[in-house]
């Protein structure tokens, strides 16, 4: 990652992202491809750092709906986009992101578990996804690693991972590289605007200019003032993750591996993940015991083996969550020129590149594609308190 300064100079721009994490830098890139050049990133810590670096990097719809409905397939599109993101980045900043295509399996323990996979493997099958049906042998063959009490498995192909750390530290090369301004360590206190209309944006380095403001500040959106209006004003709500990390003296597994309870994501260098905990809890991110013990208690039920590994690391993020738990894209039709990326929840890794390219089109051509209203910012009620 480059070393980045904050540019004290800056003090107009065309757009002013506000939030540094995998969803602002994307589309900072996105816009800049679009000849938007001016462009600025406000970030309250270092850039990547909440809940962009906390992720496991799973790209995996398939694995994880039980139903196919607008958000799955816009997951779907999105993680179809991975393979040219993954080599642009790699063009653009010289990192690789570790895409890795061997896919996903997800394992049936009990009765209810394989009818559980068996309704994801029909519809899924009827839709004409890619899934298939293991036996407890044919998903051992793959994965000798796996739990005796496996019943059966499905396998999804399509569904992949990215190292989300090195993927953040692509983006911030690429960005720095493009031109953007990167301002680390600044606070964004306001959205100014005047006669329903941005103005731009106090900061902690004082005002800037901008007739664009984006919000992807994640976990920390609603705590922003928007024409002088006490927050919160789009109501989204931090949910803390816990994550562990174990050591292997090898890669244990190849496939990212999924139970009705838990997951096991093999990293390339021998790390491997184990998640995670969904705990309202306001802004805490401490790890607990009691969240260390309810992901080991799901990790040994996909592989007992984990036992005897050393743990090397753990750490808890914030995701930002909406009311109804889909994500929050589009322009705020209460002010013209403010736009909101923000309410992914777990899946902001999975939904950055096709978020960037969506919303730089909605803010340089200004059309909502049909297949983005359920996204928009006004389904989740009045944005400005009257």
């Amino acid at each position: 990652m480059p070393s980045i300064h904050p540019d004290h100079q800056c003090r107009t721009a065309d757009v002013v992202i506000i939030g540094g994490g995998v969803i602002g830098l994307s589309i900072a890139r996105a816009l800049v491809r679009r000849a938007l050049r001016e462009i600025i990133i406000i970030e309250r810590g270092s850039m990547g750092k909440e809940a962009s670096s906390a992720a496991a990097g799973m790209l995996a719809p398939q694995a994880e709906a039980n139903h196919a409905d607008e958000f799955f397939y816009l997951a779907c599109r999105s993680r179809d986009m991975y393979p040219a993101f993954a080599a642009e980045l790699l063009e653009e900043s010289g990192i690789d992101v570790e895409l890795d295509k061997t896919g996903t399996l997800y394992l049936a323990f009990s009765e209810a578990d394989e009818h559980e996979i068996e309704q994801r493997r029909q519809w899924q099958s009827s839709a004409g996804l890619t899934v298939e049906k293991l036996t407890t042998n044919e998903a051992n063959f793959l994965e000798p690693c796996l739990s005796a009490e496996v019943r059966s498995a499905l396998r999804f192909p399509g569904d992949i991972q990215v190292e989300n750390r090195r993927l953040i530290a692509a983006l911030c090369e690429a960005n720095y590289n493009l031109g953007i301004h990167l301002l680390p360590g600044t606070t964004a206190s306001e959205v100014v605007e005047q006669n329903g209309r941005v103005l731009g944006v106090e900061t902690s380095l004082g005002f800037i200019s901008a007739p664009r403001v984006v919000l992807a500040a994640g976990a920390w959106t609603s705590s922003l003032r928007i024409a002088g209006k006490e927050p919160p004003r789009i109501r989204i709500e931090p949910v803390r993750g816990q994550m562990l990390c174990f050591s292997t003296n090898r890669r244990m597994a190849r496939h990212v591996i999924y139970s009705p309870r838990g997951y096991l994501v093999p990293r390339a260098d021998g790390r491997l993940l184990a998640g995670s905990t969904s705990e309202v809890v306001g802004f805490d991110k401490r790890v607990t015991a009691a969240g260390m013990h309810s992901i080991l208690t799901r990790t040994l039920e996909i592989s007992p083996a984990v036992l005897e590994l050393p743990l090397l690391d753990h750490w808890a993020g914030l995701r930002p969550k909406a009311p109804d738990g889909l994500p929050v894209i589009g322009p705020c039709a209460e002010i013209d020129g403010l736009f909101v990326a923000s309410g992914h929840y777990r899946n902001g890794i999975l939904l950055a590149p096709l978020t960037a390219e969506l919303l730089a089109d909605i803010i340089t051509d200004g059309v909502i594609p049909p297949e983005m209203q359920s996204f928009v910012p006004e389904r989740l009620g009045e944005l400005i308190n009257n």
